[in-house]
């Protein structure tokens, strides 16, 4: 816990303003609040732990006495508890009668966000404390990459493009000769391994081939995947970082296996693509005019693309999430579809945009790029997205 006490106490002070609160208030148990454990810097543990960190004054942690090693170097005072007792006096000494952040969202308007269990807020509510939602220090404290996680997925985007271009190239000359989507899932994994990235074992590249392109989160199983077919869309989902611990590059690519594109791929290919390029206009016009940008604008951009070409009912998720430590980050999304994401942008995060159209039982399309709002502006990852299908 020792880089909390690097935290730039009058920017705290601020986002605390705009959230209305006297402090943020940390919870962590068992893992479910991914917020605290970045801010936190520990691993899940298996007892409650409350960290307060007030507008003025020294952070206060309220661990259970068998694991205070998750307060070694704490930089303020610890209040051990055991009894559940001690834990309500602790809590009711330390922010009885305060307003606190917390990551709680209304209605579970912002499921990223919502991280808080009922139970626990009922509990800080018996001992008079009011909660409010922590959005805008979650963006400013948790969201915002450091320099070296930049670097991190800039380097990662590049080699992701990369062997993005040569497995679909590979792949799409393949048509009618027997490859199978999870040979080519397995092909993505070995490259990027070979390229020094990690890839997370749990959470595989997704690879889908003609009716299988059309479902977003499809993942191929041996034994029981697509073998190409001539005259096939070829999707390729890939995502991957450095390391595990840092910030991942994620994209999406396409190919066709013919030489001859329908005229209806070729069209929905255009307009997801023109999509992409809409909402990723709307960010920067939103960094020239100096504007705040809301993570629901940008779904807008590229859905209103999709909408007037007629395929509105056929693009079916938002058009981008958070990118943090977590791939899918607790930032702000690119969303007013699944939800309406009011949560302002702000230099230092990132962000995928991945408008899709499916068209199910007989093809889709997605075109993934990322995008970081560097000190000087948005800046798309890769540098080359993807223009044109990938053909034999």
């Amino acid at each position: 816990m020792r880089h909390l006490g690097a935290i730039d106490r009058a920017a705290l002070g601020a986002a605390l303003g705009v959230a209305g609160a006297d402090g943020w208030l940390l919870f962590e148990f068992r893992g479910i609040n991914p917020v605290a454990l970045r801010m936190l810097g520990v691993r899940p543990g298996t007892r409650r732990i409350f960290v307060y960190l007030p507008k003025e004054g020294v952070p206060i942690a309220i661990a259970h006495k068998i694991e205070l090693q998750q307060t070694e170097g704490f930089p303020g005072q610890i209040k051990p508890y055991s009894r559940w007792q001690e834990l309500e006096t602790a809590l009711r000494e330390v922010v009885g009668g305060k307003t606190v952040a917390m990551e709680i969202s209304a209605r579970d308007s912002v499921p990223y966000l919502d991280r808080i269990p009922y139970g626990v807020v009922e509990l800080l509510q018996s001992v008079g404390t009011r909660v409010v939602p922590s959005a805008p220090l979650v963006t400013q404290f948790t969201a915002r990459w450091l320099p070296s996680e930049a670097e991190d997925h800039f380097a990662a985007a590049e080699i992701l493009a990369r062997v993005a271009k040569r497995v679909l190239a590979e792949t799409v000359t393949e048509g009618g000769k027997a490859v199978t989507e999870s040979a080519v899932q397995a092909r993505v994994v070995s490259l990027l391994e070979a390229e020094g990235l990690a890839v997370d074992s749990g959470h595989l590249p997704i690879v889908g081939f003609g009716p299988n392109a059309a479902d977003p989160h499809y993942q191929p199983i041996a034994g029981r995947d697509r073998t190409l077919a001539v005259n096939e869309v070829v999707l390729i989902d890939l995502f991957a970082g450095r390391s595990l611990e840092t910030v991942f590059a994620d994209q999406t690519w396409m190919g066709f296996s013919g030489r001859q594109v329908p005229a209806e791929v070729q069209k929905v290919w255009t307009v997801v693509r023109d999509a992409r390029d809409a909402a990723l206009a709307a960010v920067w016009q939103a960094a020239a005019d100096k504007r705040p940008l809301r993570g629901f604008e940008i779904d807008r951009a590229a859905r209103g693309v999709i909408e007037q070409a007629g395929y509105g009912p056929h693009f079916v998720h938002r058009t981008g999430h958070s990118i943090d430590r977590d791939l899918h980050g607790s930032g702000p999304h690119c969303d007013d579809y699944e939800t309406h994401d009011d949560r302002a942008l702000m230099p230092g995060v990132g962000f995928s945009v991945e408008p899709g159209i499916y068209l199910t039982g007989r093809f889709g399309v997605r075109s993934e790029v990322n995008v970081w709002w560097s000190p000087d502006g948005p800046v798309v990852t890769p540098a080359e997205p993807q223009r044109e299908l990938i053909l034999p």
